[in-house]
């Protein structure tokens, strides 16, 4: 049986679809069910809860051979430990207490590199992974540089003509596709033959700067989209500004800085990294869809 952390978010909810497509047990744990797909809904067992919750994922691991785990979003957290490791903790206990065999976690890219330590809501990211491998499951984090479907959050703007990011617009950087996240996830959940600690990167087909893709999206959409830049001090103001907490804010910007310090750029491409989905394929779906038009 494999157990489903996050399963109405982006990752999650393409990662249902797949594993209710296999011959496996599902369990998913959710807050409230009515958010799930109904066709998921009727396939899996469901656990109503938070997976931060001692008791939920004490009751939700038992019998578990896997366990998908992604951290929700916490724009108020009073701290990034507090966020990101004590969250998992409870998870953790359970992983050790009914012994499950598979971790397979999100997380991002900057281990063993200049910015490991200093990377904001990475560096927290790195550490829930260096606790839920302490439990001596076998673990495998999933790392990933920024996610194509971010561009979805600036929506409003695309169409006014442009998009915003804390970057200069000029270097060159891999994005993924959360399609792409949500397959090499499940290949991990289904093919349990590994063992071990490890990393895999998931990295899309491309490097692309932010100008590129205000060109590629230009081409999609059949009208000008500018990018225009703002300072990574301006972006973290304005989340501030929205309610976010300070350690949160302060987290995000020192994040931000180490990407544009080159951090997602350290891992090197190969075949089991350089995933399918182009940003360019990934603009024309989510035009299709209505989700940028």
């Amino acid at each position: 049986m494999i157990v489903l952390t996050a399963p109405t978010g982006t990752i999650g909810r393409q990662l249902a679809v797949r594993l209710v497509d296999s011959s496996e047990r599902v369990r998913i744990i959710v807050r409230d069910p009515a958010r799930l797909d109904p066709a998921v809904r009727a396939s899996v067992e469901v656990v109503v809860g938070s997976h931060g919750d001692p008791a939920v994922v004490g009751y939700a691991f038992e019998g578990a051979e896997a366990v998908f785990w992604l951290l929700p979003p916490n724009v108020t957290a009073t701290s990034l430990e507090a966020a990101y490791v004590d969250f998992s903790r409870p998870a953790a206990e359970a992983i050790v207490r009914h012994g499950v065999g598979h971790v397979v976690s999100i997380s991002a890219l900057g281990r063993n590199t200049p910015w490991e330590r200093r990377a904001g809501l990475v560096t927290a990211s790195l550490d829930m992974d260096d606790l839920l491998a302490a439990t001596g499951t076998a673990f495998r984090a999933l790392t990933m540089p920024s996610f194509m479907d971010n561009m979805l959050r600036q929506a409003p703007a695309i169409r006014e003509g442009y998009f915003s990011w804390p970057d200069d617009g000029n270097a060159r950087r891999p994005t993924a596709a959360t399609a792409d996240i949500a397959k090499a996830a499940c290949d991990l959940l289904l093919d349990r033959s590994w063992g071990g600690r490890g990393d895999r990167a998931v990295l899309g087909p491309e490097d692309l700067s932010p100008t590129d893709q205000a060109r590629i999206l230009s081409e999609v959409l059949g009208r000008p989209i500018a990018f225009r830049p703002v300072t990574v001090a301006d972006y973290a103001g304005a989340m501030a500004r929205r309610g976010a907490s300070a350690a949160f804010v302060e987290g995000y910007a020192a994040m931000m800085t180490a990407k544009a310090e080159g951090m997602d750029n350290v891992v090197a491409r190969t075949p089991e990294n350089t995933t399918r989905t182009s940003f360019r394929a990934w603009c024309e779906a989510a035009v299709a869809r209505g989700a940028l038009a």
